[in-house]
Parts: C-alpha cells; sequence; structure tokens
C-alpha cells in the first residue's frame, strides 16, 4: 500500500523568496532580451553566439550545444537555421561522425560578438551587477551555488 506525504508547503518567508525569484528572473530576462532586439538578437541568439565564441575553434557538435543551452535538438535545429539565414553561423559535417553536425561561429558572427558584447554587459552591469553591494552579490552567488549543483545533478542523472 503506497503511504501518502503530507505536502510542505512554503511558509510565508519560502513563499515571498521564491515568488521574488521568480519576478526577477522574469524582468531581468525581459530586460536583456530588449536591450539586444536592437541588434537583431534574442537571448538565445546571443547565447549561442557566447557558446560557440568561446568554444575550441568556435565550433561545438550540435548536440553538445543543445545540452550547453538546455533546449531540446529540433528547438536547436530550428535555432541555427535562423542564425544561418542571419550569416551568424554555420554548419558542417563531422568527419568523424557521418551523422554528426557542428555549428560553426562564421566571421559576421564573431563580429556581431564583438560588436554586441560590450551592450550586453552593460545592460548586466545596469540591471544587475551595479544595484548590488559586492558582500550581497557573493552571498547571492553563494546562495545559488547549491540549487545550480542540485539542478545539475538532477540533469546528468
Amino acid at each position: 500500500m503506497e503511504t501518502e506525504t503530507a505536502t510542505r508547503w512554503l511558509s510565508d518567508d519560502e513563499q515571498r523568496a521564491w515568488r521574488t525569484h521568480l519576478e526577477v528572473s522574469k524582468l531581468l530576462t525581459h530586460q536583456l532580451e530588449k536591450d539586444l532586439q536592437p541588434f537583431g538578437l534574442t537571448m538565445n541568439d546571443y547565447e549561442i553566439l557566447v557558446q560557440l565564441s568561446e568554444s575550441e575553434g568556435q565550433r561545438m557538435r550540435m548536440s553538445d550545444l543543445a545540452a550547453a543551452t538546455l533546449q531540446s535538438k529540433s528547438r536547436l535545429s530550428h535555432q541555427i537555421t535562423r542564425m544561418e539565414n542571419a550569416g551568424l553561423v554555420r554548419r558542417e559535417h563531422c568527419e568523424s561522425d557521418r551523422r554528426g553536425l557542428y555549428a560553426v561561429l562564421t566571421d559576421e558572427g564573431a563580429s556581431t560578438m564583438t560588436r554586441v558584447a560590450p551592450h550586453h554587459v552593460a545592460s548586466v552591469r545596469k540591471h544587475f551587477i551595479d544595484i548590488l553591494p559586492p558582500d550581497q552579490l557573493e552571498a547571492l552567488q553563494k546562495s545559488l551555488e547549491p540549487v545550480g549543483e542540485h539542478l545539475r545533478a538532477e540533469r546528468a542523472g
């Protein structure tokens, strides 16, 4: 016979913390997305450009890029098609695995990163980093790290 476990409802303090986190996450993502619009980029576009620009040879296997950006392979494929059409990336076949594909940063994609990154960093500073004093920023990072570790372990397992 299955035993029912009582729901551990959130206390008022826990609920306020949770809802504040959700609201701030949505508002910050919306603002950062808005600040990328003049460049014709979405946050997903920018994240892919960052991943590729920081990867060896400015390329990643599509499956690794999907995992790194937490996207399904299908969604990433559509995203890469749009970015290919904009000249930011291209696909290349993997020599060691005939079924494998790489997403590769183009010269235009690298140029776009060089142009957009300073604006994005300024936006992150304005709307997040510079609002918090260094001790609160450090405390926030330390507070969120166990959650990140837990979620990475859940994803891997």
